[in-house]
């Protein structure tokens, strides 16, 4: 369902589910591994998502994170292991899948041009693409730049147009890679406003964050990776009050992890 208070426009623009079930759900990976120079990044990592609660992945640093959110994404293959969309590989899936980086990269175009290059992608009717994407920027509250040119946007502003240039092409899933990562707190207020609506649409968000009161805020379920591996899967209540694993415990006291 679209957020409550959106209007019918308003709710296409940004992409609302187009049916009630996510086809691309259960996520299910096994023995996924990578190794670069040398290096085991990825060690077996084993997990299967149903929920469609928000997923967030946390860990500590080079824990593998990131990593992991653009081997599940199809952008790097691993050596070994499976990992399957509902049925369908990565590749495949390639089409209902979006990713929002920490350090977003905006085209040398105006904010409205840069929603409305994301809409024709999308093969959105030319007719239909100007209101769409103005409705979307009303949306994020930033509707007043939208002649601005996108690079100089401030970095809360930017963030917010490249959740709605990978939310208007209405992915079953988006991936959020340390979306709040050196904003202010006003910044990040909206940010996660804006994800919590994404989730609301029926679109699956997957997050990473170093941000820990964030996650609280945030997650409905928790995978935390350490070394590579995935340590601990749970709701995410479960994970803060009692973790299962030695190496959540240690994380959420701050102990540094090697």
């Amino acid at each position: 369902m679209p957020p409550p208070d959106a209007t019918p426009e308003v709710a296409a623009s940004l992409g609302s589910a187009r049916t009630s079930a996510n086809p691309l759900l259960p996520l299910t990976v096994r023995g996924v591994c990578l190794q670069r120079s040398g290096r085991t990044l990825l060690d077996d990592v084993n997990f299967v998502l149903e929920s469609r609660d928000i997923q967030v992945i946390l860990g500590p640093n080079g824990a593998g994170k990131s990593l992991l959110l653009r081997v599940l994404h199809g952008l790097i293959t691993p050596d070994q292991g499976t990992i399957d969309w509902g049925g369908r590989s990565p590749q495949l899936a390639q089409a209902d899948l979006g990713m929002v980086l920490q350090r977003p990269v905006m085209l040398r175009r105006s904010v409205l041009a840069n929603l409305t290059f994301a809409l024709a992608h999308s093969r959105v009717p030319r007719q239909q693409r100007r209101q769409r994407a103005l409705d979307a920027l009303q949306r994020a509250e930033l509707q007043d730049l939208a002649q601005q040119p996108a690079p100089r946007l401030s970095g809360g502003e930017a963030q917010r147009l490249a959740i709605l240039r990978a939310w208007v092409q209405r992915p079953r899933v988006l991936f959020f890679d340390e979306p709040c990562a050196n904003l202010d707190p006003r910044s990040t207020q909206k940010i996660e406003h804006l994800i919590r609506e994404v989730h609301a649409s029926g679109t699956q968000v997957i997050l990473t964050t170093h941000d820990l009161t964030q996650a609280r805020r945030l997650a409905g379920e928790v995978l935390f990776i350490a070394n590579g591996r995935i340590q601990e899967q749970s709701a995410a209540s479960t994970f803060f009050q009692s973790p299962a694993s030695p190496e959540a415990a240690a994380y959420l006291e701050g102990q540094l992890l090697v």
